[in-house]
């Protein structure tokens, strides 16, 4: 079996990688697998969206290049359980197995894949418990009165008259106060029709 070592340290300050790899190559003899090919992110954090040598490693994958993965631990590759269960999904997707050496998990095993299960039943879960709280949130945000979406603007309509009586487009008085097109149309539609005092000002969203 071809296998693919991954590595990851989140600071150069007194770690190194090769503590990691030294334990996967000793575990991947052990098994009698092959390895492929090695893919260390060295001082990259855990958080963070890209890291070259896991994208690397996930487009090889695709490709079939090695059979199995192998890291040190689960949070050494997955930056949050949800990242997790669909890097493992997209892995076995592709055929290709994922085993951890502390956490003793390997997808290549029956066991293995029951862990799995439990893993992608706990992703689903903590999913429903946040969007359960941002429910709960909005619904406390309403009940107490307060507005929810973008805050309101305060534009004077006479600063729109004004520049629209320089000879300024609409376009470009829109652009000069920061509002949108459609907002500075209305607006001067609406002083248009009720002839406003000078000075007054109107309140929509924009």
């Amino acid at each position: 079996m071809r296998a693919a070592l991954y590595a990851r340290v989140s600071t150069l300050n007194g770690q190194h990688p090769e503590m990691q790899l030294a334990d996967l190559r000793e575990h991947a003899s052990r098994r009698g697998w092959e390895i492929s090919a090695e893919y260390v992110d060295q001082g990259v954090s855990g958080s963070k969206e890209s890291r070259p040598e896991l994208n690397r490693l996930m487009a090889d994958a695709h490709r079939r290049h090695f059979d199995i993965v192998l890291v040190w631990k689960v949070d050494r590759f997955g930056r949050s359980l949800k990242h997790l269960v669909n890097a493992l999904a997209d892995l076995d997707s592709y055929g290709v197995a994922f085993a951890s050496l502390k956490d003793n998990l390997d997808l290549s095993t029956p066991s293995g894949r029951l862990m799995f299960g439990i893993i992608a039943a706990m992703a689903e879960f903590e999913r429903s418990l946040i969007q359960e709280r941002v429910k709960a949130g909005l619904s406390h945000a309403r009940r107490i009165g307060k507005r929810l979406g973008r805050p309101r603007r305060i534009v004077a309509l006479d600063a729109i008259v004004r520049l629209r009586t320089q000879g300024l487009s609409l376009r470009s008085i829109a652009d000069k106060l920061d509002i949108g097109y459609g907002t500075a149309r209305k607006l001067l539609a609406s002083n248009e029709r009720k002839c406003p005092a000078s000075g007054a000002a109107a309140q929509i969203e924009t």
